[in-house]
């Protein structure tokens, strides 16, 4: 891929945004619809060592979820996670999971103090946001997501512990990233401007996630959609493992979706708009299964642990 690139300016519609959590300022980027209030606010959330432009890749075009998503009607705020961005400064060290989540919570509530959210919240998590998008849904207020659409994200590492604090180096470019066919001509150029340090405490934390899973699945009670790129290698992502993962899964609806012509970097490849498309569709059947089964008097809500009744399935 060449090298002589100078990405394009952020566009006119996604503008950069500071979001006040408690007295931690979470940089981001931003997108509305033009002419009517969001029906929904999509929350993307970064993987490790990148950024919230992750989600507008200007590599070409087509790649922005943000840009996709206002079209559509919903406002999309990409955040940088605690310890990336502006919030760097004040945590050097980066965040825990449990403390990321209880800063994105805060985070959300201040956004939906000054904005229309519409239906309310929908996380789109890439990686390591996986893990703090299911963290976050496993807390107390985690029933205030419509739902939550995963990218590159597993319950068990296809590689050693030890290359995971290793996200930029020559040896771990292929697990990131697979064949470059897959990406725009010019991509590592584009995407020099979202990669950043994975702070110390989020990467010391990484090689616990297998352990740590299972009691946060559990706690998941929203619908989760689970996308694997086609060359994947992060993450064990064969029948086996899918299988115990969403069975772990339990007292949620779970989707699990394969993107071919994607490596792990999903949404900087060609494949970013099927995916995207994909991800917001997630969202308008979580729309419409929020409205149809909100609970009525005398009527029951149903057991939330039914994967059968109501079309969603469990896809391995």
């Amino acid at each position: 891929m060449s090298e002589r690139f100078t990405p394009a300016p952020v566009s006119p519609h996604v503008r950069e945004i500071t979001v006040d959590a408690d007295g931690i300022p979470l940089s981001g980027l931003l997108s509305e619809p033009s002419h009517t209030p969001p029906r929904a606010v999509v929350v993307a959330l970064h993987g490790g060592g990148m950024r919230a432009g992750y989600f507008h890749g200007r590599a070409h075009p087509s790649l922005s979820l943000l840009t996709l998503g206002a079209t559509l009607g919903f406002t999309v705020l990409a955040l940088d996670r605690p310890g990336y961005g502006t919030s760097a400064t004040l945590l050097p060290a980066g965040r825990t999971l449990a403390e990321q989540s209880l800063t994105l919570h805060t985070a959300l509530d201040s956004f939906a103090r000054q904005n229309h959210v519409g239906a309310g919240f929908f996380l789109v998590a890439h990686s390591y946001g996986g893990k703090l998008a299911l963290t976050a849904a496993a807390d107390g207020l985690g029933d205030r997501f419509l739902g939550l659409d995963i990218s590159g994200c597993g319950h068990q590492y296809a590689v050693g512990t030890q290359d995971l604090p290793r996200l930029h180096s020559l040896a771990t470019r292929r697990l990131s990233w697979g064949p470059l066919h897959l990406y725009p001509p010019n991509t590592f150029a584009a995407s020099r401007c979202i990669l950043s340090p994975m702070p110390e405490r989020e990467w010391s934390e990484a090689a616990a996630w297998p352990s740590h899973f299972p009691e946060v699945a559990r706690r998941v009670r929203v619908p989760v959609r689970l996308t694997f790129a086609e060359h994947e290698a992060w993450w064990r992502h064969d029948d086996e493992a899918l299988a115990t993962m969403t069975d772990l899964l339990s007292k949620a609806r779970v989707i699990v979706d394969r993107q071919p012509h994607a490596g792990h970097n999903i949404s900087l490849g060609w494949a970013a708009r099927p995916y995207h498309l994909r991800a917001l569709v997630f969202l308008e059947e979580c729309l419409c299964i929020a409205e149809t089964t909100q609970k009525r008097p005398g009527e029951s809500a149903g057991p939330a642990t039914d994967h059968g009744s109501d079309g969603w399935s469990h896809e391995t």
